[in-house]
């Protein structure tokens, strides 16, 4: 009978990256001037109000979506990857680079696990060496998008839900896995796995972590 696997999950935004990717798509966008100001800081207020907890993520993030139905998902992608080379690739912390590389030598199953959408993280995954992407995924039709995502997003227990198929799927060992993240809405996940680590974690977060006994990880994208 052969043994279970190892996993190492890892968030993306502020976990393997110093910024949150949507953040840096919207400021893309301004500068391009396809979207106004006041869209920029409704998407920051946003995203401040998600990391409260005080945003109902899944309203929004169904409204954000729809702004992209009728896009073509071949484009999408295009602008996913230059959008890695313009603005993310020099973002990456260094730190977790080599936490990765580290993992996938130890032979563990290496999985990013993001709210973030597949066109935003896909060329980081390529870019790590990471084979799968656990993130929210956007229907679509003949390769256009219709603008709504496939339940549920990738967020919160949203995470969870695509997480556990993967687990099962790959015969993961929850409790010798890891998973890595910045966020206190990840919560669900660090309680899933044996090795949680609250990695360049949010005030809530490094509470917890504290109070819990869990490791903390500090990045710094000059290391």
């Amino acid at each position: 009978m052969s043994q279970s696997k190892i996993g190492a999950f890892f968030d993306m935004d502020k976990t393997l990256i110093a910024e949150n990717s949507g953040s840096i798509y919207f400021r893309e966008a301004w500068e391009r001037g396809e979207i106004k100001t006041l869209d920029v800081a409704r998407g920051v207020g946003a995203y401040l109000q998600y990391k409260l907890g005080t945003l109902d993520i899944t309203r929004w993030t169904e409204r954000m979506l729809g702004d992209l139905a009728g896009q073509r998902e071949a484009f999408m992608y295009d602008e996913g990857r230059a959008l890695f080379e313009r603005r993310v690739k020099a973002k990456i912390y260094p730190e977790a680079a080599r936490l990765v590389a580290e993992h996938l030598a130890d032979g563990h199953v290496v999985a990013i696990v993001s709210g973030s959408i597949r066109y935003l993280v896909e060329p980081l995954a390529k870019s790590l060496d990471v084979a799968h992407v656990l993130c929210t995924e956007l229907e679509s039709v003949d390769g256009v998008l219709t603008g709504r995502c496939i339940e549920p997003a990738c967020l919160e227990e949203g995470k969870v839900h695509w997480l556990e198929g993967f687990i099962e799927e790959h015969d993961i060992d929850l409790a010798r896995s890891w998973f890595y993240t910045d966020s206190i809405t990840d919560l669900p996940v660090l309680e899933l796995v044996g090795h949680p680590i609250a990695t360049n974690p949010d005030p809530r977060l490094y509470r917890t972590a504290v109070r819990r006994g869990w490791p903390v990880r500090l990045f710094d994208v000059k290391a």
